[in-house]
């Protein structure tokens, strides 16, 4: 399968080599007639460009700023890419201030982060058996989580309290806990099962429920009843309510995020000590508290490269990885890891590569909010001047594949032109926010040469996926 993928961007590769399109009268007016009977009304932007030469090949309203929602992690990815370089690391310390004697440490432990959206509780573990290999059998002192590497506020300006609790809009800090290996990071998967008909169901929380207190007020009802469950986390509050009726044999499951990030880390870390048998004393507490100069790193964990996330980044669109790099790029060039340094980083990289960010107006790096705008034209230009970028191979292969069912290289394109000539002939981004869709990529035209495109639509109906995808095909059976 990899090595299936790695010709099929080197294909994307090889048509730079290829001469020019001509393009006709005949072909944009198809290519307009498509745009215009499918987007009637609605406020769009519409660009598509050669890939070889960058040339406009089409406009319609190329140039009206419009929310990109998702599509937006394409700069973001970029950037990380570009000024962290494919090999960056996020690192997690286990450090102390105090000595071990006979297997008891006397002193503080700090665990120290910088944001690795990949850490779980089995790094806990691997942690754990660190410091049982380096003699501490029981801790007299206290546990601190030391998450000054990132400042200001964890959640981005866009988010509204009624999404505060679901996994796109997760609160970010240094040090944040995955539950799983697509690494929605600060978030527990709440699963709820209909167990006994009037009884209330079973409740399970992976990895844990990380400081969350869990209030079970739902019914299971009979089979074929229908589902009114729901799973909220209230605002500003550590509470998770399951409210509703859940019919027998049934299966609910949701990512909640976490009020206190940091602190439900901690917890995860030191019930995993625990478990392995580390001792602490019965006064030790848990708090925050940053690490002081003098102490010693006894534990280190290397999150994967960027490389290796950016797949799960781009196909799967993580937010949490977004604002984590966002917060990154932010601390690593003005050692100030808050979203306004992050985002300056941002606006920097695109006007190196030619961007007019005058263009751009970014509020964050996801696309979660409704104050990102950018224009179609500028995003083209993007995915056409990446082609020069070292990193272009690593782009490519991380965003989604039209029509590919396996999810981690379809991702969010796996059910989307699944049929011949549009399936794998198409690599994008998707975004999809209220009443906005969006997608911007590369697509092979059936002369066999690539073009850029993007399409951003603000409308005041669900989607307008369907519409979109219309216009994509109409592009690869006109270019």
């Amino acid at each position: 399968m990899q090595r299936q993928l790695k010709l099929y961007i080197l294909s994307i590769l090889f048509v730079l080599m290829s001469g020019l399109f001509t393009i006709d009268a005949q072909a944009n007016s198809a290519i307009d007639n498509t745009v215009k009977s499918n987007l009637g009304n609605t406020n769009y932007s519409v660009s598509i460009r050669e890939l070889s030469s960058g040339n406009l090949l089409y406009e319609n309203k190329g140039n009206n700023p419009i929310k990109p929602a998702s599509t937006l992690k394409l700069l973001t990815s970029a950037a990380a890419l570009d000024i962290l370089g494919e090999n960056y690391t996020f690192t997690t310390e286990v450090l102390t201030d105090g000595k071990v004697k006979d297997g008891i440490l006397y002193g503080n432990l700090y665990l120290r982060g910088e944001g690795d959206p990949t850490l779980q509780v089995k790094d806990f573990v691997t942690l754990s058996y660190t410091l049982k290999s380096g003699g501490i059998k029981q801790v007299n002192g206290n546990i601190y989580a030391d998450d000054s590497w990132f400042t200001g506020a964890k959640l981005t300006p866009g988010i509204v309290p009624e999404d505060e609790t679901y996994y796109y809009a997760a609160p970010i800090t240094a040090l944040t806990l995955s539950p799983n290996d697509d690494y929605d990071a600060s978030t527990v998967i709440v699963t709820v099962n209909g167990s006994k008909v009037g009884a209330a169901p079973s409740i399970s929380a992976v990895p844990n429920t990380s400081g969350l207190q869990l209030i079970n007020n739902a019914k299971t009802v009979g089979k074929g009843s229908k589902n009114t469950l729901k799973i909220v986390r209230k605002h500003n509050t550590n509470q998770v309510v399951i409210s509703g009726n859940i019919p027998l044999g049934s299966s609910t499951k949701e990512w909640v995020t976490m009020q206190h990030p940091t602190l439900s880390t901690l917890y995860s870390f030191k019930s995993a000590l625990v478990t392995q048998g580390i001792k602490f004393s019965k006064d030790s507490t848990i708090g925050y508290l940053k690490t002081p100069p003098n102490a010693e790193s006894i534990a280190v964990k290397k999150s994967q490269t960027l490389k290796q996330l950016m797949p799960k980044f781009l196909k799967l669109s993580n937010n949490s990885i977004a604002d984590i790099l966002v917060k990154t790029l932010g601390k690593t060039q003005y050692d100030i890891g808050d979203w306004e340094h992050g985002l300056m980083v941002l606006n920097e990289y695109g006007e190196s590569i030619g961007l007019n960010m005058e263009n751009w107006q970014l509020e964050d790096g996801s696309g979660m909010s409704h104050k990102n705008k950018v224009s179609a034209n500028e995003q083209t230009l993007l995915l056409v001047n990446l082609k020069q970028a070292p990193f272009y191979p690593v782009m490519l292969s991380s965003m989604p594949v039209a029509g590919n069912s396996d999810r981690l290289i379809g991702g969010t394109l796996k059910n989307r032109f699944t049929q011949a000539p549009f399936r794998d002939n198409i690599v994008a981004k998707t975004g999809s926010l209220d009443e906005v869709s969006t997608l911007a990529g590369y697509a092979k035209g059936k002369s066999g040469k690539w073009v850029t495109f993007s399409i951003l639509v603000e409308h005041k109906n669900n989607h307008y996926r369907n519409q979109i995808d219309t216009i994509v095909k109409k592009i690869i059976t006109t270019y």
